[in-house]
């Protein structure tokens, strides 16, 4: 396999990646004939800015393996990771102290690699403010020297609302930004990083979304990275004033997952002129 001397750097604080890296059809769409499996991370890592692990929300992992996986991948690679539904579907959130301690203890193995957490709450899972608001005191921003930056993602359309982005604000976190007719889709921001998770891609385009449309996620990305907010997105609150460059994830994720990775490659190259 021949592959780049470096992985990709984030442009303007802008990172581009996918969900995962282990999808059989990539082997198709993506990585070359005879790639084993045991390099895809490898391969991935040198075409995409991030990749957000996903299995650890069925299992965490060990430290070792956290460890193994940041050493395949460049200087510069970012990891967002999705934390456990047995935390994040607890019956009582504000009772998960020594869960998320042990969560966040074992992923601080990624070392540099480690990017957000992302704390994804189903639309089956029906959120009392109060317990949101108790387990988001629970959040750390480090754990063993190592910063902690937090997201949620609330699926429950009855709790996204004004409320929930104040609520948000109050304690610094960001909100997922989820491109979807099937989640809420408000852009409000509410921490110092912008997370947005892109759920469009169609398997009928080779890139997954039209040029048309890569040509504006790098419009949009550009503008969150200068301290923006783009005016074409739906939203619940105004437009807040501009606070300075802030980080970006755009994470291309299900969908036509098969698309996902050429997607990501796809607007890196936009980013990039």
């Amino acid at each position: 396999m021949s592959e780049p001397d470096a992985g990709v750097p984030a442009i303007d604080g802008i990172r581009v990646g996918v969900g995962g890296w282990t999808f059989e059809p990539w082997r198709d769409t993506f990585y070359p004939d005879g790639l084993v499996q045991r390099r895809e991370l490898e391969y991935a890592s040198r075409r995409l800015s991030a990749i957000e692990i996903n299995g650890t929300y069925y299992r965490a992992q060990k430290p070792e393996t956290y460890a193994r996986w940041a050493a395949e991948t460049p200087d510069g690679f970012v990891f967002p990771v999705k934390a456990p539904r047995r935390i994040t579907q607890s019956k009582v959130l504000a009772g998960t102290a020594g869960q998320v301690g042990d969560f966040l203890g074992g992923i601080t193995a990624l070392g540099d690699r480690l990017g957000p957490v992302v704390w994804q709450f189903d639309s089956n899972k029906r959120l009392d403010r109060d317990d949101v608001e108790a387990f988001l005191q629970l959040l750390p921003d480090r754990v063993d020297g190592h910063a902690m930056r937090h997201v949620l993602d609330v699926r429950d359309p009855g709790f996204f609302d004004a409320d929930h982005l104040a609520l948000a604000r109050r304690h610094g976190i960001a909100t997922v930004f989820a491109d979807s007719d099937e989640h809420p889709s408000f852009a409000d921001i509410t921490g110092d990083f912008v997370y947005a998770r892109l759920m469009r891609s169609r398997a009928e385009l080779a890139t997954g979304y039209a040029p048309a449309a890569l040509d504006r996620w790098a419009e949009r990305a550009r503008e969150w990275a200068a301290g923006g907010e783009p005016g074409d997105l739906p939203r619940i609150g105004p437009v807040a004033p501009g606070k300075g460059r802030r980080e970006v994830f755009i994470v291309f994720i299900g969908a036509a997952k098969e698309r996902n990775p050429a997607a990501a490659m796809a607007l890196i190259d936009r980013l990039q002129r």
